[in-house]
């Protein structure tokens, strides 16, 4: 293993030197490619003035239908929610290989990146302050989403002989079609799937994290790490291969650390820049509302607001997309829904607590100092709002940043696993070769220009939606069933309450 760890860097270094040529070769191949799958994937119908994606339609009405029939689990589940995180009817003899908390932890990793940092200071820029509103209630939605797809994950995973599982969107898109006499159909989505969140997997949730870390080191510190990308990769390589190396186990015992203090760390320094704008958080909030259904100065008006939101917030927390679901199979449990009560919570703190606070910050800022961000976009934007209080907070801001990217490519490396051993099987050996060739990506995405390559992975992340949605229409009556017998279980005390128990 060491030898062909070895090898990677080996690669990583020589592409290093000769990166420039590279880059043009790979983009002018690859650039037809991505602009032909982009225009299909991410289609846009006109409305009024602004442009709906057919994608985010596809994924936002899948989010109102399972909160409606699903009785607003998003809300009544909530409470269960927290009690299943910390324990309270945790069996000690279910099947799995995770705590429940570790595989929240997990999942939240994987969706908490850069886009809570960058991706919400364009969508208030796109789309105004209102897009905050709409990005809320998406998130909202969205927890119906996942509690759809991460009980499915679970009911439909494979265990195998040694402790192991695997589940996810091909699982339970092909076990679940096949129950329908569409044995077929369902091999072909699976594998579909299997194949998109592979390629996903080294592409928004590889490169364009170590990329976007080591640009923002970069600028923190002055351009000191000019021509030292490949450096910074490699490191950053090291560090996620010690990780990924020991399977999910592994990554739940990082996540369920990393995850807790970085939303932690994020969170009290965008506060004290919230808090020392106190006085303008009134009229901050106030434009929220009023750019949710005015849209007053900002680029499709109230619908263009809402589409914004809406899209960054599907775009942020991946309800619907199913990747989510990967990581949540892997729980200790013997009660599919537990799962899908549990990842409630992931929309909640991705989007609804950590991209409203981003917002926030961003939203106060513009109203205490107009025109602070000057051309700024993305991360630099919130980071210039940071700077607005004081000199070095983009610093904590980069750290932040850097955690984020290391926690989303260490679970995004188990979801693209999954896509690999449910298209190559479980052998270890083949495992091993993919977390190599995962971790030399994570190297390249510093070192070389993503472009086109980029576009094709995003894509096709957002591609593999169509038939995830589809297939959780499909399953919802199953899933309705799972659930309403399962809190009847719990009201009549069939499923027993482990922490009372142990307490008396």
């Amino acid at each position: 293993m060491s030898r062909l760890f070895l090898a990677f860097n080996l690669m990583v270094i020589s592409l290093a030197n000769a990166h420039a040529g590279i880059d043009e070769t790979i983009n002018n191949a690859t650039a037809p490619i991505a602009e032909l799958i982009g225009k299909i994937v991410f289609f846009k119908i006109p409305i009024g003035e602004a442009n709906l994606p057919v994608v985010v339609l596809w994924l936002v009405a899948g989010a109102v239908f399972f909160t409606i029939y699903m009785g607003f689990i998003n809300l009544r589940g909530f409470k269960h929610a927290i009690e299943l995180v910390r324990g309270d009817y945790a069996d000690p003899n279910s099947h799995g290989e995770v705590s429940h908390f570790q595989a929240l932890a997990t999942a939240v990793s994987g969706t908490v990146g850069i886009g809570n940092i960058g991706g919400v200071a364009v969508a208030v820029t796109v789309g105004g302050p209102g897009a905050t509103f709409w990005l809320i209630m998406a998130g909202f939605l969205g927890m119906s989403t996942k509690f759809v797809e991460c009980t499915l994950g679970v009911k439909y995973r494979e265990e195998f002989a040694d402790g192991h599982v695997s589940g996810g969107p091909m699982y339970y898109l092909r076990k679940g079609f096949s129950e329908r006499g569409m044995e077929g159909f369902g091999k072909f989505m699976g594998t579909f799937y299997a194949i998109g969140i592979f390629i996903g997997a080294l592409g928004i949730g590889n490169m364009f994290q170590s990329n976007q870390a080591y640009v923002q080191m970069n600028t923190v510190t002055n351009g000191a790490l000019d021509g030292y990308g490949w450096l910074f990769g490699l490191l950053m390589a090291g560090v996620v291969f010690m990780v990924i190396v020991g399977g999910i186990k592994s990554i739940a015992k990082v996540t369920e650390k990393i995850v807790p203090f970085m939303a932690i760390f994020y969170c009290f320094f965008a506060l004290i820049v919230i808090f020392m704008n106190i006085s303008v958080i009134p009229q901050a909030i106030a434009n929220i509302f009023s750019g949710a259904f005015t849209g007053e100065g900002v680029a499709g008006g109230a619908l263009g607001a809402m589409i914004i939101g809406f899209q960054r917030a599907v775009f942020s927390n991946e309800a619907g997309i199913g990747s989510a679901s990967i990581a949540h199979s892997a729980v200790k449990t013997n009660e599919p829904v537990t799962e899908g009560v549990v990842s409630l919570l992931e929309p909640f703190i991705d989007t609804i607590v950590i991209c409203t606070i981003t917002a926030l910050v961003i939203g106060t800022t513009q109203v205490a100092y107009p025109g602070f961000a000057g051309d700024a976009q993305g991360v630099a934007m919130t980071s210039a709002a940071f700077q607005t209080k004081f000199e070095w907070f983009p610093y904590p801001l980069a750290f932040a940043a850097l955690l984020f990217a290391f926690s989303t490519m260490i679970s995004w490396s188990y979801y693209g696993l999954k896509g690999w051993t449910y298209l190559f099987g479980e052998g270890e050996a083949g495992q091993t070769i993919y977390k190599i060739m995962f971790c030399a990506f994570v190297a390249l995405g510093c070192v070389v220009q993503l472009g086109p390559i980029l576009d094709i992975s995003d894509a096709l992340v957002f591609l593999i939606c169509v038939p995830n949605i589809l297939g959780l229409y499909f399953l919802a009556p199953i899933v309705k069933r799972e659930m309403e017998s399962y809190f009847s279980r719990i009201k009549s005390g069939e499923i027993k309450n482990f922490r009372k128990a142990r307490a008396q």
